[in-house]
């Protein structure tokens, strides 16, 4: 392959993968604003014409919202790339005259610390113009503010010497450095699983144990009958940022906890929370964390084999606007690249997730209420302004989990 056909190819894919996500924004903004008079027969007793109207005006916002980010997305694509924005930072790094390992992680931590900074304007409209405007923040400017400090004190504790010991493996390991890497990668993600619910999510929450009560008995026998362990069941104080409520598992091993937002706590019952919890084991039950855990190794494995073919390529470098091949450059340019290409698995990666879901809730209603669930469910959606009415293919896209009139009828189809 020439420089010239791989920017062809490139500026083809970007131009596709743009057009399909901005079809499929349109698409879906007229689907909800097409609907949002009418609530789904299926939610017709369950939530009010205004609650719907919400969640449809909530989604329509979201939506012109990322077609803004589409266009600034790829702007800063084209810069970083073609327009020399890489090759800029690169030229300034290697005018310090450093060790190539001491330019390469400087490269490095100063792009990804330029990518989070440039961040920063979309984060601030999306909090306390969006996000506000239908009454869910609740984040402050000091904390706000306070939690960039914070992540981009993370990144370069923790990514610099990530990324000095990538580069060192990169340059010393020879032809199958790409193996080493994929060793060293998968390790730190597995540490970070491990290590995030007690060292690094406190940095920005407070967790405290659930009180002793209904709740905690139910949470406890469920437990029991699940047979499953955990290192305990926390409240998270999310009502500090945020309207929206939650729950989630985290952490891996003897390290798992299980977290519930103190706003979810508020609005759902004790039966309707153990439901909620019951799917949430279901993705236990059905090894689906191992399962991505696996999938996510296995291609990250192909990615850094691929990278290993690539920066043996020139044309790789000038094509994408570096007049010098380096290690540092590709991987830079990979990771900015590949979601170019990969864009169009999404609704594969999507319909894996969903049909976890629906596993998810066939186990939850063989552990608990079926009835229950739905009714947590209907309430989620209700305060967290989840329409319930999205665009099919937009859905297929870009849903992690079934859209609700499906998760509902699947939900009722299981119980009885």
């Amino acid at each position: 392959m020439t420089e010239t056909s791989f920017l062809i190819l490139f500026l083809i894919a970007l131009g596709l993968s743009t057009l399909v996500q901005w079809w499929l924004s349109l698409r879906h903004s007229h689907f909800v604003g097409a609907h949002r008079a009418h609530v789904p027969e299926a939610f017709a007793e369950r939530i009010p014409l205004p609650a719907h109207e919400k969640a449809a005006d909530y989604t329509l916002a979201k939506t012109r919202l990322e077609r803004l980010e589409i266009i600034i997305s790829v702007t800063l694509l084209l810069i970083w790339t073609v327009g020399g924005g890489l090759n800029a930072l690169d030229r300034l790094w290697a005018s310090f005259e450093l060790s190539p390992l001491l330019t390469g992680t400087g490269f490095l931590i100063s792009l990804f610390i330029i990518m989070a900074v440039l961040d920063i304007p979309m984060a601030l409209y999306r909090t306390f113009k969006l996000e506000a405007k239908f009454g869910f923040n609740r984040t402050t400017p000091a904390t706000f503010f306070g939690d960039q400090a914070k992540q981009l004190m993370l990144l370069v504790l923790i990514g610099l010497p990530l990324a000095m010991l990538i580069l060192w493996l990169m340059e010393n390991m020879e032809q199958y450095w790409w193996l080493w890497v994929w060793v060293v990668w998968t390790g730190f993600g597995l540490f970070m699983m491990w290590a995030y619910p007690a060292f690094i999510a406190p940095l920005f929450n407070k967790f405290e144990p659930l009180e002793d009560g209904d709740l905690r008995e139910r949470i406890q026998t469920l437990l029991s009958r699940c047979g499953f362990t955990s290192n305990g069941i926390f409240v998270v104080d999310g009502s500090r940022r945020s309207g929206h409520g939650n729950a989630y598992f985290t952490g891996l091993g003897r390290n798992k906890r299980i977290v519930f937002f103190d706003t979810l706590l508020n609005s759902l019952s004790p039966a309707e929370i153990e439901a909620v919890l019951a799917h949430e084991l279901g993705h236990f039950h059905h090894k689906h964390i191992f399962k991505r855990i696996v999938m996510m190794t296995l291609f990250s494995l192909a990615g850094l084999a691929l990278l290993g073919w690539l920066i043996e390529q020139p044309w790789f470098f000038t094509a994408l606007g570096m007049q010098q091949a380096s290690l540092h450059g590709a991987l830079a340019l990979f990771l900015m690249v590949v979601p170019v290409f990969t864009f169009f698995l999404h609704p594969l990666m999507a319909w894996s997730s969903r049909r976890h879901e629906f596993e998810a809730d066939a186990f939850a209603a063989t552990v608990s209420n079926a009835d229950e669930l739905i009714k947590a469910l209907v309430k989620l959606y209700e305060e967290n302004a989840s329409t319930l009415t999205p665009d099919p293919l937009y859905s297929a896209f870009h849903d992690t989990h079934p859209p609700a009139p499906i998760r509902v009828a699947h939900l009722n189809r299981v119980a009885n």
